[in-house]
């Protein structure tokens, strides 16, 4: 009988461990082992013998920080960080913003056609960033765009969307267009979760709803807005499908205009995954220590506001 109770007694002890033995297999498999893979081969690269050919003409030899070294020092490499430096100081202010706006005013008490107006701003979140940067790409188009045609009929000039400082503010239409959505859920959601009693003791107080919104319910979800910063900081960082899919339509972007748009011209054009497995680990590391500084920074803030 104790044998049966101490056999038990593991079994559920046990029980947890075998939940989440699957969620670890697939993380080591699909996340952890090519990290450790790519961390690898940044420190690796191809040593070529003679003419390079024959077997034994190439080998794989240690290549120590020597890749580390030139992604650092690659100025092709900063000019793209520029760039999505510069397409961020547009794209974060703009959509979270939209997004806080879009929140309030679906909280306020009299509005009509909530349900429907939530799924209209969230709606575009679910389309692929891919098929939204083609729909885009083609109404930018003066030839094939709908809105040049109107502005060509009235006799109105076109703005260049593709050229020049258009192409940011063609590109961070695309990505405010996909992500407010996404972001006015999560700010919404905290919204949702304040207490009816607060609003209702502030009224008493005589707060206009233009006072409540600015005293009480922006800084009561505070921290959904730095989380939605948060994540908005590594999305624009990782920037990809977007300048990729509209390079076809201009010839005012290179194919290293974002970071990883380099590493993957470097990886699967030139062929030299070593090197690029360098340049990604930089970038990871980089967006690591950007958002961790950054997320202090908005939590310290937080909390100092919660103090007052």
């Amino acid at each position: 009988m104790s044998s049966s109770i101490r056999r038990r007694s593991y079994g559920v002890k046990a029980a947890p461990y075998g939940f989440l033995a699957p969620a670890v297999v697939l993380f080591s498999l699909f996340f952890a082992l090519p990290i450790g893979y790519a961390v690898w081969l940044s420190f690796r690269r191809i040593e070529v013998k003679g003419l390079g050919l024959g077997k034994g003409a190439r080998d794989e030899v240690w290549a120590g920080l020597s890749h580390y070294t030139a992604a650092l020092t690659d100025a092709e490499l900063g000019h793209g960080a520029l760039r999505v430096l510069g397409y961020g100081l547009i794209v974060v202010p703009v959509m979270l913003g939209l997004a806080l706006l879009f929140a309030l005013l679906l909280d306020a008490e009299r509005v009509r056609g909530r349900s429907f107006s939530r799924l209209a701003i969230f709606l575009p979140y679910a389309i692929p960033g891919v098929i939204a940067a083609l729909l885009w790409g083609f109404l930018y188009l003066p030839d094939v765009s709908p809105f040049h045609y109107v502005l060509d009929t009235a006799g109105l000039p076109g703005p260049e969307l593709l050229h020049g400082g258009g192409l940011y503010a063609a590109m961070a239409n695309i990505a405010v267009w996909g992500g407010t959505g996404f972001n006015m859920i999560v700010i919404y959601t905290s919204l949702r979760s304040i207490p009816a009693e607060v609003y209702e003791a502030a009224k008493l107080d005589g707060a206009t709803p233009l006072q409540i919104a600015l005293r009480i319910k922006i800084p009561m979800v505070a921290p959904s807005l730095v989380l939605t910063f948060f994540f908005s900081v590594i999305a624009t960082l990782q920037v990809f499908s977007e300048p990729t899919t509209l390079k076809p339509l201009t010839n005012a972007m290179s194919t290293t205009w974002s970071p990883l748009m380099k590493v993957y011209n470097d990886a699967f054009v030139g062929g030299n995954v070593y090197a690029a497995s360098a340049t990604a680990v930089v970038l990871a590391l980089a967006t690591f220590a950007l958002s961790f500084a950054l997320l202090r920074v908005a939590n310290s803030g937080t909390r100092k506001g919660g103090a007052r």
